[in-house]
């Protein structure tokens, strides 16, 4: 309800939304909530310290509930700060749920953002934007990590739930366009968070099965997928789909 009254807070015309396009203006809105947004997700982030309910785990490490996504390549699924992911800093990448802009913003994005350093903008900032877009939704660009652990980071732009016409193709499109960039660029290990499932409004049921489908038909080359989950729902939703999906893998 309050990002409702901002917007009619904001006294945008008719003629606002046809000369710029409904989808850039609703765009340009939710980046305005990146302050709210972000500071929740720190506040919640230091609420739950050390008390994540399926216990504390070392990020990146090969703890986590681990499936077989093909032949070669495992889905592993974890709790925790997809910012602390790492596996060996050569041949791993986060994916980062970035806005078509790539200048920041909230959740994951500013998470992401704050730790790489200022770097990262001053990257993203060079990228060539057109109509204010530098990463048209369901399309993937890759940078250095920076200050992060892993050793690229690649970042797509999910749907907006309500907006696209077919956000279930965009959002797999997503997936696979991060799984093309990570291979042609060498990685081995990729770390997702839950793409446009905050502030973009889709339904994390729908979204772990697109995500989870998308990756079996494009994890190529890569040796793991991880999803990395800060809140307990997303996790449980991701968790679900693999058991009904995938093969259980098992320390042997």
């Amino acid at each position: 309800m309050s990002h409702l009254l901002k917007i009619w807070s904001l006294s945008v015309s008719p003629n606002a939304l046809v000369d710029f396009g409904m989808s850039w203006v609703i765009q340009e809105l939710m980046i305005s909530f990146c302050a709210e947004d972000q500071a929740a997700f720190h506040s919640e982030k230091m609420e739950q310290k050390g008390k994540l309910d399926d216990g504390k785990q070392e990020i990146g490490s090969r703890s986590g509930e681990r499936f077989r996504l093909t032949g070669s390549c495992a889905l592993v699924l974890q709790r925790g700060d997809i910012t602390k992911w790492h596996i060996d800093g050569k041949t791993d990448a986060i994916v980062n749920a970035a806005n078509e802009r790539m200048v920041g913003g909230g959740g994951v994005d500013g998470a992401i953002h704050a730790a790489a350093g200022k770097q990262l903008l001053e990257a993203t900032k060079k990228i060539p934007i057109s109509e204010g877009v530098r990463c048209p939704v369901g399309s993937a660009v890759l940078t250095p990590g920076f200050k992060l652990p892993v050793s690229k980071i690649i970042h797509t732009v999910g749907p907006i739930y309500y907006i696209e016409g077919n956000p279930a193709s965009l959002l797999a499109k997503a997936h696979k366009e991060s799984v093309r960039l990570a291979t042609e660029n060498g990685l081995k290990y990729i770390a997702f968070p839950a793409i446009s499932c905050g502030v973009y409004g889709y339904p994390i049921e729908e979204a772990a099965e697109i995500s989870i489908q998308s990756l079996r038909e494009s994890a190529g080359e890569l040796l793991e997928v991880h999803f990395v989950h800060f809140q307990a729902a997303t996790y449980r939703a991701w968790l679900a789909e693999a058991k009904v999906k995938l093969e259980k893998l098992t320390d042997s």
